[in-house]
């Protein structure tokens, strides 16, 4: 691989790429009384920002499977499916409509049909059992839902209002359910149909998307166009930034040319809606999607498509990289390999800039409430700084506080918070833990950090998750980071348990690479040479399954603690 030279500052690199004229171009702007740093050029709406694909024409769109669509395609079915909507279900601007189902193509044409006639689109987690999506429906109060046949089921079982519709997409029948407003999305659909006219303002609501519900259930949390818009002009900027930054060389004119996605995470998560979706289809790229998450089929869809970003959780590059046929196939086409969700292991920084040729690592920190974009670490500075999230582009702020508030200075572990026009508005229906969460325009993550002098952040642990031992605090992420450097570990959590003496003892649930073995005394061992002996974990359980997670693609570390206490009943 060849050495990137910086010759800029990434300070210097911003003025450059958000500088007077720039598509990037910042001002600022009152808005709801706050004052915000916002991109001028800003679309007014995600309907405008949809517009933009009426002039790609026959280039490659989507591909699905063995499915391929063009931009017109799409911009001809999207048309049609607002149109269909408007005219046939009285679709009307400000309506809530759920998204229920797995990453189709269809998924992409009615959120965008959906959010172009100034509805909400509503986007339920398509993992959701029976109950949690009868739970987030009554929440969203959406008397319209788009679904696939496996959610339509779930969903036939719990409609309780002869109000509510539902359209099914890829299927050709209606016999077997028992609710009498069901409609079949391609017999209602009539191909060659102009889009009605809407007026949207940029503060309408554009978006709901739901919490992980890691703990407790989950909320709705609502976007703005504006604010969806600005997550993703945010990622926009920081592509700017980073090619101010680096030079082209011989072998980056090797693999250049239009960009290819893969889609491996969920279109109903943020950081597959906003990052990959809509920034795919804003700057004309293809997009590939995966029928569901599977390593062996990633690399075959990477070799065939030549797809150059990927972006999952880091997870899912190290299921890549352990893949017993990773070198069988040709990666050479990769530029970038992202993650977000959750810190990546140093380790795992090293590996993926070593075994891909061309692709370098990056991380993102996002959430839904930011609508993804966040601090961003990549290439070089992600190998000088790999337990960095990495720093904002300055239309966002970040700080780290105490808990009265009080901004602390560098290097100082608190909560860290977000400000910025590409915040949500707010929780649906829950203005008291809209209070709790955002004051004053800022965010608080629930995420303990510090910056350092460089304003690089780094994420330490959760406020709920950190574990006080004795007086001391241990940071998870630490402990996992280390035990990810043991060859044996496949998969790595840690989390505190209760303890009459200490307060909280500290557990490691681990699964081993297949194949591989190693004891419970050699992995304390190995710990206890790179950390403080209070950070070596008290209990090591093995697991022969994968570790819970949930759609974000993060542990569900409740139900692991729960897992081990009931182990220790039992």
């Amino acid at each position: 691989m060849s050495e990137i030279n910086t010759p800029i500052s990434f300070d210097e690199a911003v003025k450059i790429a958000s500088g007077p004229g720039t598509l990037y171009e910042l001002e600022d702007k009152t808005i709801n009384g706050l004052q915000y740093t916002v991109f001028k050029y800003c679309p007014q709406s995600l309907r405008q920002l949809f517009d933009i694909g009426r002039l790609r024409g026959d280039a490659e769109a989507i591909i699905y499977e063995d499915e391929r669509y063009t931009y017109k395609e799409l911009v001809d079915k999207v048309d049609s499916t607002a149109y269909m909507l408007s005219e046939k279900f009285n679709l009307k601007k400000g309506d809530n409509v759920a998204i229920a189902m797995r990453n189709y193509p269809e998924w992409i044409v009615t959120f965008f049909a959906v959010v172009s006639l100034g509805a909400v689109a509503c986007l339920l987690n398509a993992w959701w059992t029976e109950d949690e999506l009868e739970y987030g429906i009554e929440l969203s109060e959406s008397k319209l839902i788009i679904a696939d046949f496996e959610r339509a089921k779930r969903i036939d079982n719990i409609i309780k209002s002869d109000e509510t519709k539902m359209i099914i997409v890829r299927h050709d029948s209606t016999d077997e359910f028992k609710n009498k407003q069901i409609y079949l999305y391609d017999k209602e659909l009539e191909l060659g149909k102009a889009m009605p006219t809407v007026d949207i303002d940029t503060e309408d609501i554009a978006t709901m998307l739901f919490t992980s519900g890691t703990t407790g259930k989950p909320k709705g949390a609502i976007s703005t166009h504006r604010a969806v818009l600005h997550g993703l002009l945010g990622f926009g900027l920081k592509g700017a930034v980073d090619a101010a930054r680096k030079p082209k060389d011989k072998e980056d004119e090797d693999i250049n040319g239009p960009n290819t996605f893969i889609l491996v995470v969920p279109l109903f998560h943020v950081t597959g809606l906003v990052p990959v979706m809509l920034g795919s289809f804003t700057t004309g790229n293809r997009l590939v999607m995966m029928y569901k998450w599977d390593p062996e089929r990633a690399l075959q869809l990477i070799e065939r498509e030549k797809v150059t970003i990927f972006v999952g959780v880091p997870t899912m590059a190290h299921d890549l990289l352990e893949s017993p046929n990773f070198s069988k196939y040709d990666t050479s086409s990769l530029k970038n390999i992202s993650g977000g969700g959750a810190p990546a292991a140093p380790e795992l920084v090293k590996q993926i800039d070593s075994k891909f040729s061309h692709g370098r690592p990056q991380i993102g920190y996002g959430m839904t409430e930011t609508n993804a974009y966040g601090p961003q670490n990549g290439g070089d500075d992600y190998l000088a700084k790999p337990t960095s999230a990495g720093r904002v582009v300055p239309f966002m702020k970040v700080r780290v506080v105490d808990d009265n508030g009080n901004e602390l200075e560098n290097n100082k572990v608190g909560e860290i918070e977000f400000y910025g026009p590409n915040l949500i508005n707010g929780y649906w229906k829950d203005d008291k833990y809209t209070a709790e969460v955002i004051h004053d325009g800022w965010l608080k993550s629930g995420d303990l950090g510090y910056l350092d002098d460089e304003k690089y952040i780094y994420v330490v642990d959760r406020v709920k998750d950190m574990v006080l031992r004795g007086g001391e605090n241990i940071y998870c992420v630490e402990v996992e980071a280390a035990l990810y450097e043991i060859p044996e570990i496949y998969e790595a959590v840690v989390f505190g348990i209760p303890d009459e003496r200490l307060g909280e003892e500290l557990v490691a649930t681990i699964v081993l690479k297949d194949g591989a073995e190693i004891s419970e005394e050699k992995i304390k061992a190995f710990v206890g040479q790179r950390l403080a002996k209070f950070k070596v974990p008290e209990h090591v359980s093995f697991s022969k399954e994968p570790l819970p997670r949930n759609a974000a693609g993060k542990f569900l570390k409740r139900e692991l603690r729960q897992r081990f206490i009931d182990s220790l009943k039992n």
